[in-house]
């Protein structure tokens, strides 16, 4: 599942040895809510710590563990410890062709009826300004969608969430509690104030 390179696991070892081994697991848990960018973070934790939620994965001097949730996006990956100019840390790569932010379609009664009201009544409306707007992810009844095209950094892209897209979605699927925009905005170019 996950590769330790040997100076990571250095480190790893290091680390734990400043707490007289009473912390034998490291644990990697993802950091942000949000299924795009998503960033991990490491600690050092006693083995029964460990809850269902997660799966012990032993590496002979220490154990990982991971949120069941999050383990396929770890699949293959390389920890490493790194030291540049200005920062040093644990780094987690992907494997080569995979990208650590890789999320799989939602799928599921509650996202197949908001993808059905994206593509039916959402997105033709916004193609006429050339955004696009997609579903990323359902936790619960939680929504993450992310807008492109004309969408991203649209000074209007938060009222048309609002008043469009949350009413919409609201109408047809009424136990959505929330709608989240995990669109980098700061990227995009702003169609209606471009000179």
């Amino acid at each position: 599942m996950l590769t330790f390179t040997d100076n990571a696991r250095e480190m790893v070892r290091s680390f734990m040895d400043q707490h007289d081994g009473a912390l034998q697991a490291l644990r990697i848990t993802l950091k942000n809510g949000s299924p795009l960018a998503p960033s991990f973070e490491l600690s050092l934790v006693e083995l029964e710590e460990g809850s269902p939620e997660e799966m012990a994965v032993d590496l002979g001097d220490f154990t990982v563990l991971v949120e069941k949730e999050s383990a396929h996006r770890l699949e293959g990956a390389t920890v490493d410890f790194v030291e540049r100019l200005n920062e040093s840390g644990f780094e987690i790569r992907p494997a080569e062709g995979k990208s650590l932010d890789a999320v799989e379609p939602p799928s599921g009664p509650v996202a197949d009826k908001i993808q059905e009201v994206l593509d039916q009544q959402v997105n033709p409306a916004v193609a006429s300004h050339g955004g696009r707007i997609d579903l990323v992810d359902v936790k619960g009844t939680e929504v993450f969608i992310e807008m492109s095209g004309g969408c991203q950094g649209c000074a209007m892209s938060r009222m048309t969430l609002r008043q469009g897209v949350e009413r919409m979605i609201r109408q047809t699927v009424p136990e959505v509690t929330e709608i989240h925009d995990v669109t980098d905005h700061d990227s995009g170019d702003n169609p209606y104030f471009t000179g």
